[in-house]
């Protein structure tokens, strides 16, 4: 049997396990984090994405634990209301497109692939490619030889540090930051996702149905020095100086920040990689091609990645560098089409002008009086749909478990 290493336990790690254990592989996932991440933002499932996690049965439990968002509130620094928009039609979504918290998904595909072997707290450190395999040594855990090893560990990938080199060579910075943390649920209006546009920085807060919590979103130009990774309270000092004088509810939100338990800061980046693989190490979502946040499509992208990646490697059998080359010619117009998107997602994300902030929200408070409303719906959702199925999916061998 063929083993294989998967770093990192998010949505693509646990998603590629599945697969794996589907085509007859044994993979062994190992994550840095002592245990399953249970933070993060909304993400969305659509298009390819939502017929691979049909194909995993997983679709029915992924659809009940839906968001339940209805609607998006725009206010000003008083808070004073400017226009509200459904909230479908805010993130992109139509028809059965689904939008569920990142922790719930990682959860359930965690919890599907109960017989795969969990390494938790705990890294590798060191990769040594050999001629039958490749020898792994892990901070905490005796090192081990593995037939293959997938690096689906983030934008900042261990594994692609050590099989390619720095990441600095692959990150692609969009010129933006984003901060993410839980606040108090008053902060936030149950199902409802009130959006602060202001001058070259957004402020945004949500609370889902029967959440204890709710999320507070920051989107601003990057700083001119950027906090170190593991540099915690730098990160904060950052996000407070560029909101400083902001309005609306940004003071009480900052205030909240550090007894946040999942605080996250970090470059809007995209990576951009000639190739995805190098022997027998190859890489999955974003670590290989991450679209950043403003895409909307990261997490459909490692969901099909890791389904086109497991079959690819089925394919080619003992031939692994067949089975990446197969990956990457599959994946590569899919990557492309969105990777696309986020440029100009972010353009109406994050506003340059007072004079942009009202154009926009009287657009959004003319639309739904406007004839021709479904038409224009559809030319702005018609991107995010055409993009997200880019791809056609392999079949399924017939001979898989």
């Amino acid at each position: 049997m063929t083993d294989v290493l998967i770093s990192g336990a998010g949505v693509a790690g646990p998603a590629l396990a599945w697969w794996l254990r589907r085509h007859g592989f044994r993979p062994t996932v190992v994550e840095r984090a002592p245990a399953l991440r249970a933070g993060g933002y909304k993400v969305d499932i659509r298009g390819a994405a939502l017929a691979v996690v049909d194909r995993m049965g997983l679709g029915d439990e992924v659809r009940r634990h839906d968001t339940g968002m209805r609607l998006a509130r725009f206010v000003d620094s008083s808070g004073r209301q400017l226009a509200t928009m459904d909230a479908a039609l805010f993130g992109g979504r139509e028809g059965d497109d689904v939008e569920v918290m990142r922790g719930d998904l990682a959860r359930i595909l965690v919890n599907a692939t109960r017989d795969v072997d969990y390494l938790f707290d705990d890294s590798i450190v060191a990769l040594d490619q050999r001629a039958d395999g490749v020898e792994v040594a892990f901070e905490r855990a005796p090192s081990r030889r593995f037939d293959r090893v997938i690096g689906a560990d983030g934008l900042h990938s261990t594994v692609r540090r050590l099989a390619f080199g720095p990441g600095s060579a692959y990150l692609r910075p969009l010129g933006h930051h984003i901060a993410i943390f839980a606040v108090p649920a008053e902060y936030g209006e149950e199902r409802v996702e009130l959006m602060h546009p202001a001058p070259g920085r957004t402020v945004g807060v949500y609370r889902t149905a029967g959440a204890p919590d709710a999320r507070a979103l920051f989107l601003f130009p990057s700083p001119a020095e950027e906090p170190d990774r593991r540099d915690v309270a730098g990160q904060q000092a950052a996000l407070a100086r560029a909101y400083a004088g902001a309005g609306w509810r940004v003071p009480e939100l900052l205030a909240a920040m550090p007894d946040a338990p999942d605080f996250y800061f970090d470059a809007m980046s995209q990576v951009r990689m000639d190739g995805w693989s190098t022997g027998r190490v190859g890489l999955l979502g974003d670590a290989a091609y991450g679209a950043s946040p403003a895409s909307g499509q990261g997490t459909s992208l490692s969901l099909v990645g890791a389904y086109v990646l497991a079959a690819s490697l089925a394919e080619a059998a003992g031939d692994p560098a067949a089975g990446f080359a197969t990956y990457e010619r599959r994946m590569r117009p899919f990557v492309a089409a969105n990777q696309q998107l986020a440029e100009r997602n972010l353009k109406g994300m994050v506003l340059g002008s007072a004079a942009q902030i009202r154009f926009q929200t009287l657009m959004l408070r003319l639309m739904p009086h406007l004839p021709g409303r479904e038409g224009m719906i559809r030319r702005v959702t018609e991107s995010i749909r055409k993009a997200a199925s880019a791809i056609t999916l392999p079949d399924v061998p017939a001979g898989a478990r």
